[in-house]
């Protein structure tokens, strides 16, 4: 796998959720989500920005529950007992063997390493798997932090689309041969 620097910076977790706790946080409902969750989670969780993403991931699980394995998780850093973030795949290898990677991390833990950290363990995730071909990242074009975490990874531009929530995305993919060399 190819990569500018050497890992650095916090040591995550990425927290499978069951899938009440999906439901909960698009309802708004943190007290639930806490409860069934397997770590405490902070309201930005329950809160508007990432509603979309719970609603997607809880109607997902209804009809595909073997993507559980894959979908988001939490960003878990164990040092500081926080969850900062979210990371996951946007569902098992397709056909095609094609994954796509999502993340977020919270405001108020972002430039701390925290999407690195995440990221490359997705990438391990992919490398290891022998189902997956292809790792694919979708960043809008104004997303230079997200630019420029894939980049060092191999991942090169093969289009853009247009997404009904974000707007414009550059496509970009690696093969899961490169990240296994």
């Amino acid at each position: 796998m190819t990569s500018a620097n050497p890992p650095s910076g916090p040591s995550v977790r990425l927290v499978q959720l069951p899938a009440a706790v999906f439901t909960a946080l698009a309802a708004g409902d943190l007290a639930a989500a806490d409860e069934l969750s397997p770590v405490p989670l902070t309201a930005y969780f329950a809160g508007p920005d990432w509603a979309s993403v719970w609603r997607r991931r809880a109607a997902q699980l209804t009809t595909h529950p073997e993507d559980a394995g894959w979908i988001t998780r939490v960003i878990w850093d164990p040092t500081r007992r926080a969850a900062v973030g979210r990371a996951g795949f946007h569902g098992a290898p397709d056909r095609d063997g094609m994954v796509e990677i999502g993340y977020a991390v919270a405001p108020v833990w972002r430039r701390q390493g925290y999407a690195r950290a995440a990221f490359e363990q997705l990438l391990t995730r992919a490398r290891a798997e022998p189902a997956v071909r292809t790792v694919r990242v979708t960043i809008s074009p104004t997303n230079t932090a997200s630019r420029a975490l894939a980049l060092p990874y191999g991942f090169v531009p093969v289009g853009e689309q247009e997404d009904d929530e974000d707007g414009l995305e550059l496509v970009y993919e690696v093969a899961a041969d490169d990240l296994r060399a």
